[in-house]
């Protein structure tokens, strides 16, 4: 993997981490439509460790968030009061929610990992990507807050992230459209979404980390991987910014209409080739 190719990545995962048209999606494309021949394993180390930028990137952007929920988790299992508090609450629910996709991911790795390995299914993937933004701005009727979150919709929202393993699938759209489908405000089911994407990307990323370590070839790819880890940070934190102002006033319809738009061309160039 070269510099350039290391930098390109890093912008695609940085934006399409938290967009919701799947970065998972765009980091198998990209590669496919510019006929990189980067090897398997070393791409999949790169995909997963660069989304340690991007957990840096929501650490930083909720800094103040996380820090008043961890407080408040750790002091009610100090004091024995674990739900008193609403941000130790929270801090159960985004652990809650984690728990649809870790026990799914176990039951179908093995396709989840062929999946990876076809562009045509991610291609079509998207199209499921579409399919929920869209049923998400149709029967949401965007009423509650955060602050109404229960364990209920914490579960709920965390199935809707385990349909997000497959290529394609948004990972911060399936989530969103959860949250939404549970009537939050598409602000709310967005810092939900990027919340409960901690735990996640933190143990992903630590255990690939250790896998990376053990790999015989590790110190060769060490400068890109720090590249696109920058990188994506750099671009995932402006991308959040953007995309909670964005969601105040706007429907996700156009990014429905991006998903139809390049699963058609990932279908279409397929077929061509």
């Amino acid at each position: 993997m070269t510099i350039l190719q290391a930098i390109l990545l890093g912008i695609v995962q940085g934006l399409t981490e938290f967009l919701p048209i799947s970065s998972s999606a765009h980091l198998v494309l990209l590669p496919y439509f510019a006929g990189w021949e980067i090897p398997a394993a070393e791409a999949f180390i790169f995909d997963v460790l660069v989304q340690l930028g991007t957990l840096v990137a929501v650490i930083a952007y909720f800094w103040k968030d996380l820090w008043a929920i961890g407080r408040a988790w750790v002091s009610g299992l100090a004091h024995k009061k674990p739900f008193d508090d609403s941000n130790a609450r929270l801090g159960w629910f985004i652990l809650l929610s984690t728990l649809p996709a870790v026990m799914i991911g176990l039951l179908i790795k093995d396709q989840v990992e062929a999946a990876f390995d076809s562009p045509l299914a991610t291609g079509i993937f998207l199209f499921g990507t579409a399919i929920l933004l869209v049923i998400a701005e149709r029967f949401g009727r965007r009423q509650r807050e955060l602050t109404s979150l229960g364990w209920v919709d914490a579960l709920w929202i965390g199935a809707f992230q385990a349909i997000s393993l497959f290529p394609g699938i948004s990972r911060s759209g399936s989530t969103i459209t959860g949250g939404m489908l549970r009537h939050l405000t598409r602000q709310a089911a967005a810092r939900f979404s990027f919340l409960m994407s901690v735990p996640v990307m933190l143990a992903a990323g630590l255990l690939t980390t250790l896998e990376w370590l053990q790999a015989p070839d590790a110190g060769a790819i060490s400068l890109p991987l720090l590249v696109g880890f920058v990188t994506s940070a750099l671009v995932g934190y402006f991308a959040i910014r953007w995309l909670l102002r964005y969601l105040v006033q706007h429907s996700l319809y156009v990014f429905a209409a991006y998903c139809v738009v390049l699963g058609l061309i990932v279908v279409v160039v397929y077929l061509l080739r």
